[in-house]
């Protein structure tokens, strides 16, 4: 392994997606939603460990969450975890991960990975993160993974490559047009028709010095929060420093702060099998085990009677579940929550809002 590889884990989301199993105190990175026997946050350690040192893995998260972190992968040393005291979206996260890497060693190259992907193909996997690394440490860009879309969904950014279709349909990394945030229906359509577009995979690499420079052009206030940092760094002081930089800097996520503003951008397109796991239906999506009717449960003990396309889930595996006559719905199970919805994902947001309502304290 190349000892100027580094990874940063994104793992400081809190969003409620995966209610009732998951809550505000328990996010869904540190479950098991894939129903795998690890959760997300310990299948991409588990992952990035085959690729970089694993003294070279940091794992930013929030404050609330670092005994989580540190429960789910013991073995990361603790300077290795990177607590943040607010969300503020990836670009803070990723401006404090690169100075620390960068005080530890300024010729890093440095792969950054969300928590909660599910990869199904991590041979392949690994062959495009090494790619990714390689360009990146040698040609001093920004590589981002562009995942080939398989429908005009809208629950992902988008991103052109220059070149046209042509360029999209090679095997080498091309660079980078556009970026998008998540587009509605009609606009997804245009561009799965175009055959210049990818799903933006939220994995990027990079060498610490360069994403330091395009910081300091575009965001140069997200790192002048951080002025000084570096004479707290390992004290006391860190902490109460943090927490004023972090209270002052803005909500600002990468791809909308850097990555559509330099000219530094290359995608690289991946075949894996791939899925941003954000809500119950695209984990439904995401799961290839489905039976006859396209139902998928985490327990043998169902009984199905004509049922088509619907999710089952339950934290309790001693109960069975009878059903019938449903189609594209939703059951979710929990000691003290019981969901029953459609799958799609506008009804069960109603849920979410209503959660916020008071007397439901106990349940978010």
């Amino acid at each position: 392994m190349n000892n100027n590889n580094y990874c940063v884990i994104m793992a400081g989301g809190s969003a409620n997606r995966f209610w009732p199993i998951s809550r505000e105190s328990r996010p869904k990175q540190f479950l098991d939603i894939a129903s795998s026997g690890r959760s997300l946050i310990r299948m991409t350690y588990d992952r990035f460990s085959k690729l970089v040192p694993k003294e070279n893995i940091l794992v930013v998260t929030l404050d609330k969450f670092g005994e989580l972190v540190q429960e789910q992968i013991p073995e990361l040393p603790t300077n290795n975890l990177l607590l943040e005291p607010y969300s503020r979206n990836t670009a803070p996260c990723i401006a404090y991960s690169t100075l620390e890497i960068i005080k530890r060693n300024p010729d890093a190259t440095i792969v950054v990975t969300p928590a909660d992907h599910i990869i199904t193909d991590e041979e392949s996997f690994g062959k495009a993160v090494e790619e990714i690394l390689s360009e990146a440490e040698n040609k001093g860009i920004l590589m981002t993974m562009g995942i080939t879309p398989t429908g005009p969904d809208t629950g992902y950014g988008y991103i052109q490559v220059a070149g046209g279709k042509a360029a999209a349909q090679s095997d080498e990394p091309v660079k980078v047009k556009t970026f998008t945030e998540k587009p509605d229906k009609s606009l997804a359509e245009v561009f799965c028709k175009s055959g210049e577009f990818f799903w933006n995979s939220g994995i990027f690499a990079w060498k610490a010095s360069v994403i330091l420079e395009e910081l300091e052009k575009y965001l140069p206030d997200v790192l002048s929060f951080f002025k000084g940092w570096d004479t707290m760094r390992g004290k006391p002081e860190e902490r109460s420093f943090l927490q004023k930089a972090y209270s002052d800097c803005p909500k600002i996520s990468i791809d909308y702060g850097v990555m559509e503003k330099t000219d530094r951008a290359w995608l690289y397109p991946v075949k894996f099998g791939w899925s941003d796991i954000d809500s119950w239906d695209s984990l439904f999506n995401a799961v290839l085990s489905k039976d006859e009717e396209g139902n998928v449960s985490n327990t043998d003990n169902s009984l199905f009677r004509e049922n088509k396309d619907n999710l089952v889930i339950t934290e309790n595996k001693r109960k069975i579940y009878a059903i019938k006559g449903l189609k594209d719905y939703l059951v979710v199970d929990t000691d003290d929550a019981l969901l029953i919805c459609p799958r799609d994902d506008k009804q069960f947001k109603d849920f979410i809002a209503a959660l916020g309502m008071p007397g439901y304290e106990e349940f978010r």
